[in-house]
């Protein structure tokens, strides 16, 4: 089954919690902190692999979550980290982030269009460090630790585009499923019926001298298709990556007597319609069913609109074959030309994209917003800082006195002033409410309080 689409949820690994721990050993009367860290989640990470050729595979499964780290122990011995969790995905597939509430695209996360690429979608918690990170001049003996930092799941959309050298587009029922099949050995259905063609077919041709592309059939598109008529609006963006377009034209007219002139202007519309620089693309129109009798004036007619436009004509017949050979050799050199101005214009080795995206959310994590909630509460978000909070052992007095030195480090009584917040204000983060004070009264900057605001 083919599938181009697909929306699904990823969540890393939970980190593992930081130990606890103190040296004890005879004749060892100063042990100390011996308390390992917590290891880190695994990550979901997509990778691409030239052996898929569609998103069957997250068709029907929809969540996907990594191992989780294990726990710190004593001794200094660090928890385990958890597995990454791959998935594969076709060559040319674009994730982007989806909005929680809407489902709607946010931003795209990474286009993998190479052997290799991949990029982490749900990066793993981070693990809790144990008691020896948290030993000063002053405090020698510290009691507590941090806990694992929990992965956050959300979702994603995959979309799939067809990373081939020619498309061939057109009306239904025009050839273009008789012209794969002649020209490669991709096998199609063919019949006598519009919408033959439900899905996609990709063909690899070969030359007599050698050379050789990928030919895409995208089902036949109709007046109104880049606005969601009929079946081809589906298959649209299978086209976008394609270097050259084989426009084919019914000289007969079909089913509908059409007229071939009108059929290509109808498509070549449509194209524009749905991305702009598929009207620039460089098209070979195509006119199909040659071989039929009294289609000589139509040729001549279709042949003076598309010279008109500056693109190449071929007149064929695709059950024949007259003049196929022709075609195929001119679409050849022209996508070998094609392909290597595109190979001098952007040049890359496989990489990792993780890198690139993991900038975008590192900034994204920094980033504190205040805002003012029902009467004097203020809610505070950002990433960096509820996982501070998340990762705080809330039953520890000395761990919570750490926040409050962490919140100091950060500034965020002056966030707070600048936001308008006041002594007595209460301050929200996550599942928990602070009562603010300002530093020039000599307490604290926070005091726990009783959470009014969802579960801890």
């Amino acid at each position: 089954m083919f599938t181009d689409m697909s929306r699904i949820n990823v969540r890393g690994g939970d980190g593992g919690a930081g130990c606890m721990s103190f040296r004890r050993e005879a004749f060892v009367p100063r042990g100390g902190p011996d308390g390992g860290d917590g290891g880190n989640g695994g990550n979901v990470v997509i990778e691409t692999d030239p052996q898929l050729s569609s998103l069957i595979d997250y068709r029907y499964k929809h969540h996907f979550k990594a191992e989780r780290g294990t726990h710190g122990q004593g001794a200094r011995k660090r928890g385990r980290d958890g597995a990454d969790l791959v998935l594969r995905v076709p060559l040319g597939t674009v994730i982007r982030e989806l909005d929680p509430q809407t489902q709607t695209p946010m931003y795209e996360i990474a286009d993998l269009t190479q052997v290799g690429d991949r990029v982490v979608v749900a990066p793993g918690g981070v693990g809790g460090r144990g008691n020896i990170h948290f030993v000063t001049s002053v405090r020698r003996a510290p009691a507590f630790a941090e806990k694992g930092e929990p992965a956050v799941d959300h979702w994603i959309e995959l979309e799939m585009k067809l990373m081939a050298d020619v498309a061939l587009v057109g009306m239904p029922s025009v050839g273009k499923s008789s012209l794969i099949a002649r020209i490669s050995a991709a096998r199609p259905k063919v019949a006598d019926y519009p919408f033959t063609t439900l899905v996609p077919n990709l063909g690899v041709v070969r030359t007599r001298d050698g050379r050789s592309f990928v030919a895409a059939d995208v089902p036949g598109l109709i007046e109104g298709a880049s606005e969601g008529r009929g079946l081809g609006h589906q298959f649209l963006r299978h086209i976008e990556r394609t270097a050259l377009i084989l426009h084919l034209v019914d000289l007969t007219g079909g089913y509908e007597d059409r007229d071939p002139v009108q059929d290509y202007r109808a498509i070549n519309a449509e194209l524009a319609a749905y991305a702009l620089e598929l009207a620039e693309r460089p098209q070979i129109v195509v006119a199909n069913k040659c071989d039929m009798p009294d289609t000589d004036v139509a040729i001549e007619v279709l042949r003076e609109e598309v010279e008109r436009d500056g693109h190449p004509f071929f007149a064929i017949s695709a059950v024949t074959g007259e003049g196929v050979d022709r075609l195929v050799s001119e679409t050849a050199r022209q996508v070998l030309e094609l392909r290597s101005q595109a190979e001098h214009e952007n040049t890359r080795d496989t990489q990792d994209l993780s890198s690139v995206w993991e900038n975008r959310r590192a900034r994204r994590d920094k980033q504190i917003s205040v805002a003012r909630e029902d009467g004097n509460a203020w809610r505070v978000s950002g990433t960096d800082i509820e996982r501070m909070v998340v990762q705080t052992d809330w039953e520890n007095d000395e761990a919570i006195d750490y926040l409050q030195h962490r919140f100091q480090r950060i500034k965020l009584e002056e966030i707070l002033t600048k936001a308008g917040c006041v002594a007595g204000d209460e301050v929200r983060i996550l599942g928990y409410a602070f009562t603010f004070e300002t530093q020039e009264e000599d307490v604290a900057p926070f005091v726990e309080e009783e959470s009014t605001d969802g579960d801890a």
